[in-house]
């Protein structure tokens, strides 16, 4: 077996030693528990651990708690007593106070480094799951996204797209034939939900310069990987930017990292609190999706911890792959709670010491029902564990103590500042300004025309041809313009997929820009 960190005490006096085995941890796990029984120190203590054995690791930080990794622990706080005598009780010999080092980030640029992602890296499918919109809407805005590709129109921020959505409705005919019916209903319904979107901050998530994913796999000069942490307080108040942000996270993750099969100990660890956000009245092929990326990701060496406070919250084909458990206290007030709370230990490894159903409603703060995976990644036996104490700060840091480590980050500067490039808002905008330009030369110099040549150009003139008979092959004169119209737009979609940028760009498992970053 391969070397483990150390979660608590389990057995008889909370003696024996509870592990999380490093070479398991791309297996996946879950925390859960009702509020208020230790959730967070469990989450705490988790990313302390990976980070001391060099792995990276990524999670929100809710409430607000967590930015005290970046600080140690005291022996003048209040907890210390406490702390001491729970270490001694479970045998945590190497207990001792310690500072982590933390990466702060923030959607909103305001408590940590600006995270930014390109409207096109989103990709339609997770755009659409933001905005909340119907099928046949979705479908218009993959179409959007087709003609972008094709046509080396770059969607970078939320002015492109909805520009790009002006330009499909004006030219809906067209399009209705070669991709299907573009209804401007359903273009206005789409522009809707993006002034939604922008009135709720999002207008700073998407642009330039894109998180490099690079960033959130780094160590400090002792080897600990570093704690990326993203404030996740206000960004609670729009649950779904937050679900589709950290999925969006989870599929670059996919897609970036290359195959490393059963690695020693994970490249990152993920954790996605409030893990229910995902899946609260997601469509079907969405939730077919994560489970793809859950059961492929771990092969890429990223371990994913879903933190929810009822397992029921997770899908069962979902549920099924998270092999590294920490269960907290469930509440059964209802009929509906103790069915739920039967099925979770239904899903354990059976201890005949105790009743895992009585186990899961009678731990205390701190404690917790675990199972780790063991040898040939087979499920341990459930234990009732006392989870250890954490070595950083318990709570919050100062304002002060945040502004300096963003200050001295690894990526200070970095992200700072938005980059605005050319892109299709403007590249439509020079489009429409020519097209403009060429009317008005054209109207001038319909003005500047004699006025016979003029009434003779609009004049209906007879061809002296005679009447053909309905048996004649018919002329061309009256499809010749209809027959013009299609041509061209045909030869400018092919001269678009031929050049270089016109070409449909790769995109990924869950309709993300494969942009080989």
């Amino acid at each position: 077996m391969g070397e483990g960190i150390f979660v608590g005490g389990g057995g008889e006096d909370y003696a024996t030693p509870q592990e999380l085995l490093l070479n398991y941890a791309n297996r996946h796990g879950l925390i859960a528990g009702a509020t208020g029984t230790g959730k967070t120190v469990t989450l705490q203590i988790l990313a302390e651990s990976f980070s001391a054995n060099g792995v990276p690791v990524f999670m929100a930080d809710v409430k607000g708690d967590l930015s005290g990794l970046a600080r140690s622990g005291s022996p003048e706080a209040k907890l210390h007593t406490p702390f001491m005598e729970r270490a001694a009780k479970i045998g945590f010999a190497d207990y001792a106070y310690s500072a982590f080092p933390v990466t702060f980030w923030d959607l909103y640029g305001e408590q940590g480094h600006p995270v930014r992602t390109t409207v096109a890296e989103m990709g339609p499918l997770l755009l659409s799951r933001l905005l909340d919109l119907s099928e046949a809407q979705e479908g218009i805005l993959n179409i959007a996204f087709r003609v972008a590709d094709e046509q080396g129109l770059p969607l970078l921020d939320l002015k492109d797209l909805q520009a790009l959505l002006v330009w499909v409705g004006e030219n809906r005919s067209e399009l209705s034939l070669r991709y299907g019916n573009v209804s401007t209903a359903s273009i206005g319904a789409i522009q809707r939900s993006l002034l939604v979107l922008d009135n709720q901050g999002a207008t700073r998530f998407f642009g330039e310069p894109a998180l490099s994913l690079d960033d959130l796999f780094l160590t400090d000069e002792a080897g600990r990987g570093r704690v990326n942490i993203l404030a996740a307080d206000r960004l609670m108040g729009s649950p779904q930017l937050y679900a589709t942000f950290l999925l969006w996270m989870l599929s670059e993750l996919f897609e970036m990292l290359p195959e490393v099969g059963d690695p020693d100990k994970p490249k990152l660890v993920f954790f996605f609190d409030e893990a229910h956000l995902l899946f609260d009245d997601a469509p079907k092929a969405l939730v077919d999706k994560v489970e793809q990326v859950a059961r492929l990701i771990r092969s890429k060496g990223v371990g994913v911890y879903f933190c929810t406070q009822n397992p029921a919250d997770v899908p069962e084909d979902i549920l099924g792959q998270l092999g590294n458990r920490v269960q907290h206290a469930l509440r059964a007030f209802t009929a509906k709670d103790r069915r739920e709370l039967k099925q979770a230990a239904e899903t354990y490894r059976d201890n005949p010491r105790f009743s895992t159903e009585d186990a899961i409603r009678e731990v205390g703060t701190g404690e917790a029902v675990t199972s780790f995976l063991i040898r040939k990644g087979a499920p341990g036996v459930v234990e009732r564990t006392l989870i250890r104490p954490p070595s950083s700060q318990l709570g919050p840091i100062t304002e002060a103590e945040r502004k300096a480590l963003i200050a001295t980050s690894p990526v200070a500067g970095k992200y700072d500042a938005a980059i605005d490039r050319d892109s299709a808002y403007e590249m439509l905008g020079k489009r429409a300004a020519e097209a403009a330009k060429a009317a008005e030369a054209a109207e001038a110099e319909e003005e500047e025309a004699p006025m016979a040549e003029r009434e003779f150009k609009a004049g209906r003139r007879y061809s002296g041809k005679g009447v053909t008979r309905s048996t004649s092959k018919p002329t061309r004169s009256r499809s010749s313009r209809s027959d013009s119209v299609g041509e061209a737009f045909a030869k400018s979609f092919a001269r678009q997929l031929g050049t270089r940028s016109g070409k449909a760009l790769v995109r990924g498992i869950f309709g993300t820009l494969f942009s080989g970053r």
